[in-house]
């Protein structure tokens, strides 16, 4: 797993302050298009030109259950990771309609669903038939772990080879806000109490008995939580740690990344905590409604683009900003300057 701290590039400082000195020459007042113009301006550094683009958007979405589903932290059954699979394929799913509304190539990996999903038009890179549960044992071996993490690689390799301008990874797993929550609380150094939120629509009675879970897990797994990749393998899922590594693998090979919500939010926590410089190359697209969210963005110093009350998962919240950035591209690229439009400056 050596290939996770590879050297991460910095945005190209040229083309940041190239970009920054197009803007103040647009035809309009300096700093008027607020956000729009920072996004254009991150994006030129990050993609090395004067004209940045996100036409070419590729959306990986790992689908992987959970031990810890048996212990009834979710509204939803197990079952239901591996009927969403088949409703993503179908088009049927939020992601599935949004990847064709915006044109992006979506892609679906079965990382580790328990049940089989044998001859659908998916990638299988099936670890195991989900993750153990958290609360008796380990998630995962560290094998398991280095397994994601290039399965994540993977599909850097596949956007890469597409010509992908921009990289949104997504998930879907029945119980994976129970893993992501321990993870954010080892990393984080909070009580479960902090971070616990309704994940799929629990009412009050089930967040307190999945807070008591996470609590127990965290106890029991706190003397090896020594490390991201320990708390990682501790708590799961496959999914987690395939976007990590996508995370990782993306920033090093310069493709900026949009990420979604609570669970994207602390896989980018934990690809952080490996790779600090990896926080260039990653564009927050949303505010989860899952509570703790705003406290991983703020552990993050992450300032998310939308606020839309959103908290479905799958990477919808990030496709729905691609228009944003699309936007903020074109206005860039296209307006006139005051020279060129013979407008005077203020």
């Amino acid at each position: 797993m050596q290939w996770l701290t590879h050297p991460i590039p910095q945005p190209d400082e040229h083309f940041r302050l190239a970009a920054i000195k197009r803007q103040e020459q647009l035809t309009k007042p300096a700093g008027s298009l607020g956000e729009l113009e920072q996004l254009a301006v991150q994006l030129a550094a990050l993609q090395v030109t004067e004209t940045p683009c996100v036409d070419k958007v590729w959306i990986s979405i790992f689908a992987a259950d959970h031990g810890i589903a048996d212990t009834g932290v979710s509204a939803f059954p197990q079952a239901v990771t591996g009927e969403m699979v088949k409703n993503f394929v179908h088009g049927g799913a939020a992601i599935s309609v949004l990847a064709k509304q915006y044109q992006a190539h979506l892609e679906i990996i079965d990382i580790g669903v328990a049940s089989s999903l044998a001859g659908l038009d998916i990638m299988h890179q099936k670890i195991a038939l989900g993750t153990a549960s958290f609360l008796t044992q380990p998630a995962m071996t560290e094998i398991q772990l280095s397994q994601a993490l290039l399965a994540g690689k993977d599909s850097i390799t596949r956007a890469l080879t597409d010509h992908s301008q921009i990289f949104i990874g997504g998930e879907m797993g029945i119980a994976n806000t129970s893993s992501a929550t321990a993870i954010a609380c080892a990393l984080l150094d909070m009580s479960a109490t902090k971070l616990t939120g309704a994940g799929t629509g629990l009412d009050e009675k089930g967040i307190v008995h999945k807070t008591k879970i996470i609590q127990q897990a965290l106890d029991k797994h706190k003397n090896t939580n020594q490390t991201p990749l320990s708390v990682l393998q501790n708590f799961g899922g496959f999914e987690i740690a395939a976007l990590t590594g996508a995370y990782l693998s993306a920033a090093q090979q310069q493709l900026p990344i949009l990420v979604d919500g609570f669970i994207c939010s602390v896989a980018a926590l934990v690809a952080t905590d490996i790779n600090p410089d990896i926080k260039h190359w990653l564009i927050y697209a949303h505010r989860s409604q899952e509570q703790g969210h705003q406290l991983i963005l703020n552990a993050l110093k992450a300032t998310p683009l939308l606020d839309l009350n959103m908290r479905l998962g799958e990477g919808s919240g990030a496709a729905i900003a691609i228009p944003l950035l699309r936007t903020a591209c074109a206005l860039h690229n296209q307006m006139a300057t005051f020279a060129e439009a013979q407008v005077s400056e203020g």
